[in-house]
């Protein structure tokens, strides 16, 4: 983020306009997004409200010239071309839905053609990487759980947010499967490997957790919090001799890395990851297909069963 994408200087001087207000009331009932999200379009739409009011204008009525207007501005002003990107988006959003509330004719947003951005293609552990930072002692002082939680990132592909939130109850042992509430309130379930399976059962037997109990637990019984397994988590990968940037999302990454290697099933790891559009998933496939297997115990390194 560059410093003016920072500084908010843009929003905060924004006027408060009621067409974006009753948008953005109306998308958090019809999208379920989520909160990030919602304050992402927000800042978007105070930016282009208080470009179009230094201007002297509606923002409800600009057309496509000034919308390419306001993201060159925006532009000269610092901010990236992913920024960009999304501020357009929130902008086609936005005129799209006045379009269907029948204010206006035409969506002016929908011509503007996206600055590309450089794609980052995310960093992955190899599968003897993920292997030494998985395979923590479980004799150490809360090392089944330590254990049990890096497994299933590592097997399920889990997002941070759906692994805090998980209770005993959306875990199905016998069956293999973890069923977690995504991104948009979208319920998907996902394959739980053999290793994280055994580690998940010795973790359970060792607290003696109800149904309703959360899988890890934070202080008090409530969820463990994010903040806490992040630490955690760089803590345990310097302990086991990892000194790349480990963090949760690196083992989603690992995981959906290490499938399409071996399967080239770019659909399906998009339905395992629960991407809503196939595009972000495609960032996985710079990677060489092996083809070695269809089928998620084939394919992923810890869910193989022995023989």
């Amino acid at each position: 983020m560059t410093a003016a994408e920072g500084s908010g200087a843009s929003e905060d001087e924004a006027p408060r306009v009621a067409a974006i207000e009753d948008y953005l009331a109306r998308i958090v009932v019809e999208r379920r997004m989520s909160a990030h999200t919602l304050d992402a379009y927000r800042r978007d739409l105070a930016a282009l409200a208080s470009w179009a009011a230094k201007q002297g204008n509606d923002v409800t009525a600009l057309h496509a010239e000034q919308i390419r207007a306001f993201v060159a501005a925006e532009h000269r002003r610092g901010l990236s071309p992913k920024s960009l990107q999304r501020r357009l988006s929130a902008c086609r959003s936005f005129y799209g839905w006045l379009v269907r509330q029948g204010r206006l004719a035409s969506n002016p947003a929908a011509v503007i053609r996206s600055p590309k951005a450089p794609r980052k293609l995310p960093q992955v552990l190899d599968p003897d990487e993920a292997k030494a930072l998985v395979e923590v002692p479980t004799d150490a002082p809360l090392g089944l759980r330590d254990r049990a939680l890096l497994e299933l990132f590592y097997s399920s592909g889990l997002r941070l947010s759906e692994l805090c939130a998980l209770r005993w109850r959306d875990i199905d042992l016998q069956d293999g499967l973890v069923s977690v509430l995504g991104k948009g309130s979208k319920q998907r379930s996902v394959p739980v490997g053999s290793h994280a399976r055994a580690s998940l059962s010795e973790w359970r037997s060792s607290t003696g957790a109800a149904n309703d109990a959360h899988v890890f637990p934070g202080r008090g019984g409530g969820a463990i919090t994010p903040r806490a397994v992040q630490l955690r988590m760089r803590h345990l990968a310097q302990r086991q001799g990892l000194f790349k940037r480990v963090h949760p999302h690196l083992l989603r990454h690992s995981f959906a890395s290490h499938i399409l290697e071996s399967s080239g099933d770019l659909r399906g790891v998009q339905e395992l990851l629960g991407h809503a559009d196939i595009a972000t998933t495609q960032i996985y496939t710079h990677l060489d297909y092996q083809h070695l297997a269809k089928v998620y115990d084939a394919a992923h390194p810890r869910a193989k069963r022995k023989p």
